[in-house]
């Protein structure tokens, strides 16, 4: 199975960029989605009923703002919009289907920024999502299956994930406590990051790069959307990529494509 995971920046405006060409010709079998920023009675029939896929939509209350899908090939068992937070329950920052053995989530953890309130925010989401997580985790395994929770985290969980670290310390999504978090994702809850598991040594690959000056041509880049999955599944990795664009005029999002196929 490969699986692909990107935040769209805007579901309808990726797809004037040439997001809907993308998924024609895509060979995984389902592509999770963040900040979509669309209900499904927005959307064109070429996004809302694709050939050959099925969409789950989660958007947010809040009408343009965040927002998960998920595209798969054969339709879901069963699905779940958010998790045990009432805070965020209609917030469009997760979603997770049943699709055979695997269950599949699309996560869009909030961006914050140092200081603010919004900061404030991003911790308590960090906060509720961990036990959650380490729960599923738990509960998912016990009944033979895997969970595979794809998605924009907001966090560069090591230097080795963005370029200009060092400048980076003080600003949201490389601050200490949110790196630890990230710890112990992998340790407490006893996720595998796939990509950096497979690229174990390399700088990046980087998913994110900002719009604004040359950060795209340079690759001065942010790793942060993940594949994070319970050991069973992790095991099976065979291959994992970003599927970068050729040059910036072809970019549909700020974020790339990250693409891992498992094997059985």
């Amino acid at each position: 199975m490969t699986i692909s995971t990107v935040n769209v920046n805007g579901l309808r405006a990726a797809a004037k960029k040439g997001f809907t060409a993308w998924l024609a010709a895509t060979d995984a079998h389902a592509v999770c989605l963040q900040e979509t920023r669309a209900t499904r009675d927005q959307l064109p029939p070429d996004l809302a009923r694709p050939p050959g896929w099925h969409l789950l939509l989660a958007p947010a209350a809040d009408r343009g703002r965040a927002g998960v899908a998920l595209y798969t090939r054969q339709p879901a068992q069963a699905h779940r919009i958010g998790f045990d937070a009432g805070e965020f329950a209609h917030s469009g920052r997760y979603l997770e289907a049943d699709l055979g053995p695997l269950t599949l989530a699309s996560l869009y953890l909030p961006s914050g920024d140092a200081g603010t309130p919004r900061q404030d925010e991003k911790h308590r989401f960090m906060d509720a999502f961990l036990p959650y997580l380490a729960r599923r985790a738990r509960d998912v395994q016990a009944q033979g299956r895997h969970l595979l929770v794809c998605g924009d985290f907001n966090i560069a969980h090591r230097p080795a994930d963005l370029k200009n670290w060092r400048n980076n310390r003080t600003h949201s999504g490389f601050l200490p406590e949110e790196r630890a978090w990230f710890d112990r994702l992998l340790t407490e809850a006893g996720y595998t990051d796939v990509v950096r598991a497979l690229h174990p040594d390399a700088e990046g690959p980087y998913s994110w790069w900002s719009y604004r000056g040359r950060a795209f041509d340079n690759d001065t880049g942010w790793r942060i959307d993940y594949h994070l999955a319970t050991p069973g599944l992790a095991a099976t990795a065979a291959d994992a990529r970003v599927e970068r664009a050729a040059s910036y005029d072809l970019r549909w999002s700020d974020h790339a494509p990250v693409t891992v196929t498992y094997t059985p």
